[in-house]
């Protein structure tokens, strides 16, 4: 049962463009793990933690970028950045800076400059400007978040998206030296 699933996610994955199945795989298994984020922060602050089940208003589009990808991989790979740029943005507005969750940007910003060929640079310039403008825009521009917690649980909290990011950075870079070597097989 578990092949047959993971055969289905990679057929819903797959993409004559390594890059762009590498967005695709990256984007299904950062949806897939969403609905996991509010059960870890449960676990941490209890009943406290609902605002973050707004977060899996960000899956859909994660879940999309394999389609656009298929019908356009140029704008299927900028659409991954981003769609993770925006999700950081809902999270700090639900629990703040102080949660460290902007730490989601880094794996945004190295997204932003290895799902782009050399001939795209302008699209690669202007998918990074969008979590540099973020990260820039978050402190003054949300205004207060919805929860707030005590500095004893935002460490607990932050010890998560830690984690969390560097799984994520891990998992890019994985995928990303498996796409260069079929790029370079072509």
């Amino acid at each position: 049962m578990l092949t047959t699933l993971v055969s289905k996610v990679q057929e819903y994955t797959e993409n004559p463009d390594p890059l762009a199945n590498a967005a695709g795989t990256i984007a299904i298994v950062v949806a897939v793990n969403q609905p996991f984020y509010p059960l870890y922060l449960h676990v941490i602050v209890g009943a406290a933690a609902w605002p973050a089940w707004l977060t899996l208003l960000s899956t859909p589009f994660f879940l999309m970028v394999p389609v656009i990808a298929r019908r356009n991989s140029l704008l299927g790979r900028a659409m991954l950045p981003i769609a993770g740029v925006a999700n950081t943005v809902l999270c700090v507005k639900l629990f703040g800076v102080a949660s460290a969750v902007e730490l989601f940007l880094l794996p945004c910003v190295l997204l932003g400059a290895i799902l782009f060929r050399p001939r795209e640079r302008a699209t690669m310039v202007l998918v990074l400007t969008v979590p540099f403008a973020a990260y820039l825009g978050l402190d003054w521009n949300l205004g207060p978040p919805m929860k707030v917690f005590s500095s004893s649980t935002y460490n607990s909290i932050i010890a998560v998206h830690a984690v969390s990011v560097a799984a994520l950075t891990a998992l890019v870079g994985l995928l990303f030296a498996r796409s260069r070597r079929e790029v370079g097989r072509n």
